[in-house]
């Protein structure tokens, strides 16, 4: 071994080292402050005694068989399910219109409506459920028909949700965009509707996947907003586990809250497929 081999390393490269090692602990700390929760959640569901204590006696299925013996988990997973699939279908077209304007159109106070479609993201939900439900009941006055506790106003509300998120990632897949081959395809004589439906469109495309699926999870997850505006006999699967909580303090949560983790994570999964989120998310 020779001399120089036994020499401390020089200071810049310590500090390097010692820099990576500093990151990496950062990265490490922020992982684990994230996905503990889940990892937490996921372990009490399979716990065998009813008040969680560490560590548990034995483990068991018995709440996923509770939870799937519910009827009311079943008939909130239906309503949630609805409401989730038909605000998407809603908004995402009407928010994929909305970023199309702010960004490649010529509006008048474009910063104004810009801040206007996102603002739903900046309200708390409550708050936003609170300012409905009233409105609701001023609009009942006005039409004379039922709003609050249908279907129809739930669906409304939650578009509300579903559209800031796609103005967001539209946009933003927008900006991201070369406009070159759109105009290449406009100077060999493509109509505009031609240009946007078979070169603009397909390149929106991980853009308009990803505000699906995000708009989909946001409003199935929703609980602030639909607690107030569901009714006797309908109601939402987030509703459903609170008022299951009410009497009962039991591993079903964790269980129900397990299976929406994995339907979730798979959604994202299967999304990123096909469409890499990365490039937009």
């Amino acid at each position: 071994m020779s001399v120089a081999s036994l020499r401390p390393a020089p200071a810049p490269v310590l500090s390097a080292l010692l820099g990576r090692l500093a990151f990496g602990l950062a990265v490490a700390s922020a992982y684990a402050v994230v996905f503990a929760p889940i990892v937490m959640v996921v372990a009490i569901s399979f716990f065998d005694q009813e008040i969680v204590t560490f560590p548990p006696d034995s483990l068991t299925l018995r709440w996923y068989v509770n939870a799937w013996s519910q009827r009311d988990f079943a008939r909130g997973f239906v309503t949630s399910v609805q409401i989730a699939l038909a605000a998407t279908v809603i908004g995402v077209p009407v928010g994929t219109a909305a970023a199309l304007a702010l960004v490649r159109g010529r509006l008048p106070g474009k910063g104004v409506l810009n801040t206007l479609l996102l603002a739903p993201l900046a309200v708390p939900a409550i708050v936003a459920g609170s300012a409905l439900y009233m409105f609701y009941l001023r609009a009942e006055d006005w039409l004379d028909m039922d709003i609050k506790a249908t279907l129809g106003g739930l669906v409304a509300a939650n578009v509300l949700i579903t559209i800031p998120w796609t103005v967001r990632l539209v946009s933003a897949s927008l900006a991201g965009l070369d406009p070159a081959a759109e105009e290449a395809a406009a100077n060999l004589g493509a109509r505009p509707l031609t240009v946007f439906r078979r070169i603009t469109l397909p390149m929106l495309r991980p853009g308009i996947v990803a505000a699906a699926l995000f708009s989909f999870v946001a409003s199935f997850e929703n609980l602030e907003l639909n607690l107030l505006l569901v009714g006797p006999g309908r109601t939402t699967l987030p509703v459903a586990m609170l008022s299951y909580l009410e009497f009962r303090m039991d591993p079903t949560l964790a269980a129900v809250a397990t299976a929406q983790i994995v339907m979730v994570s798979a959604l994202m999964l299967v999304t990123d497929r096909f469409v890499k989120l990365s490039r937009v998310v």
